[in-house]
């Protein structure tokens, strides 16, 4: 595809895309204060949809970096990198600001199961669990459906492995099982946790992600298993078969390390104390190399800016681009902007985070005011060529949620559609080739109308 070509011609294709799917464009319509900024959202998607250019950087730092973990030195590298490109980019007022991070080390691990094996289990150590003894341990297993069954269970599952064996419904329901089901079973006496991965089937894949332990109960070492092992054993305990696992994990947890926020800006014209923040999570688990979660997030949101400098846009408020560190296992990035930035959430317009995908955009979610759901749906009429015009009940992010409680700030989520997300994320299947790039180029152009239109509205975003 050429670097670019008209904004006719891409609103053109948008068009085309969309009727193809079946679908029939509205009209753009809106409020006579959209008309002034029609040129320059034409102008923006048209650069968007020409390039792959996002697609490329995405591309660059997957590649060279590989996975981001907190802590690591891939992810301080990486930070590096894009303070440097942010730079040549032509960005203002670039910089890093300094955050420290948990650091937690996976090192070597496996599971088996012995009896009535032997089997080799699939697994990942779950993120800030404690390891097992150089030895390993070795336990007789129990597989429950909930907390409910254990808790049913009482006093059997002690000096037992217990096995979460718990049917994704969606994500905010299943992940309580691996962010606290480890401190729930070692309260009533299990030695070790192995949890059906949170996240839908995707051949033999485990999902891995942060778990939490409670204080005063004993910590003992969790892992997930492949969707596949959670139901074999499952149908051998039904049978009445006894099951031993014998698990290993080397994991350990280090003292915090430092790591940083990566922030680059266009200054506002007229308001530049006013900010605009469009931004996803730099960070990602030490599997795959995190393209989905969430590089592409943080390219999409650094390219929407990057557009606006190229093609000489400089709104009425600031536009502020934000790579967060350590959302995964932490959120150390999301309080540390909070925290440094307290003086000046009053002044902070909207922010928008990008932690879902960067699949097709089909619009956003907004959490704010209904006078500024109104003039957010209105700018979402100019990507009615790209279809991403829906405006759903609720936006925001782990890494702007701070900001947000603490200043109250309006803030929104790109909305796409995220099918595969949850057979991608927190695997070693989350890779660039996941990602098309017209799809990314989409979400580029949403994202990048959207926050200059915010920023340049004659009005700011009401609360």
């Amino acid at each position: 595809m050429p670097r670019c070509f008209s904004a006719m011609a891409a609103l053109c294709l948008g068009l085309s895309i969309v009727v193809s799917a079946g679908e029939q464009p509205t009209p753009a319509a809106g409020p006579s204060w959209l008309g002034p900024h029609r040129d320059a959202a034409a102008r923006l998607i048209g650069e968007a949809l020409g390039s792959t250019r996002a697609w490329d950087r995405l591309a660059e730092l997957t590649d060279t970096f590989g996975h981001r973990l907190a802590g690591s030195k891939a992810l301080e590298d990486a930070i590096a990198w894009a303070l440097a490109e942010m730079k040549k980019d032509g960005l203002e007022n670039v910089r890093a600001e300094k955050v420290m991070v948990p650091h937690w080390i996976r090192g070597r691990e496996s599971a088996e199961l012995v009896e009535p094996g032997p089997h080799q289990l699939v697994m990942l150590g779950l993120g800030n669990s404690v390891g097992t003894a150089p030895e390993g341990l070795q336990a007789e297993a129990v597989v429950v459906k909930s907390f409910d069954d254990l808790e049913a269970r009482g006093a059997a599952v002690a000096g037992k492995i217990v096995v979460f064996n718990v049917l994704f419904t969606n994500y905010g329901e299943t992940v309580r099982y691996r962010s606290g089901g480890a401190s729930r079973a070692a309260a009533r006496g299990a030695v070790g946790v192995l949890l059906r991965s949170v996240g839908q089937p995707g051949l033999r894949t485990p999902h891995t992600g942060a778990m939490n332990y409670a204080d005063s109960i004993p910590k003992i070492p969790a892992a997930a298993i492949a969707i596949e092992d959670a139901d074999r054993l499952q149908r051998l305990q039904d049978r009445g078969v006894r099951l031993v696992v014998r698990l290993s994990m080397e994991a350990r947890m280090l003292p915090d390390a430092e790591s940083a926020n990566v922030i680059g800006e266009i200054v506002g014209r007229e308001h530049p104390e006013e900010v605009v923040v469009l931004g996803g999570h730099f960070d990602s688990w030490d599997v795959g190399t995190g393209a989905t979660d969430d590089g592409g997030g943080s390219v999409a949101s650094w390219e929407a800016v990057r557009l606006m400098k190229i093609l000489g846009l400089r709104p009425r408020r600031t536009v502020r681009v934000v790579l967060f560190t350590n959302e995964e296992n932490g959120l150390r990035g999301g309080q540390g902007y909070r925290d440094q930035h307290q003086g000046e959430l009053a002044n902070h317009v909207l922010m928008v985070e990008t932690d879902g995908g960067v699949f097709r955009p089909l619009g956003f979610g907004f959490s704010g005011s209904a006078a500024a759901r109104a003039a957010v749906t209105d700018i979402a009429t100019l990507l009615t060529g790209i279809g991403a015009t829906r405006m759903g009940p609720s936006g925001g992010g782990a890494d702007i949620g701070p900001s947000v409680e603490a200043g109250k700030i309006p803030s929104m989520s790109l909305d796409v559609d995220g099918s595969l997300y949850f057979t991608i994320h927190h695997t070693m299947a989350d890779t660039i080739d996941k990602i098309d790039p017209t799809d990314l180029a989409r979400c580029v152009a949403s994202l990048s109308v959207m926050g200059y239109v915010v920023a340049d509205r004659p009005e700011r975003l009401p609360r």
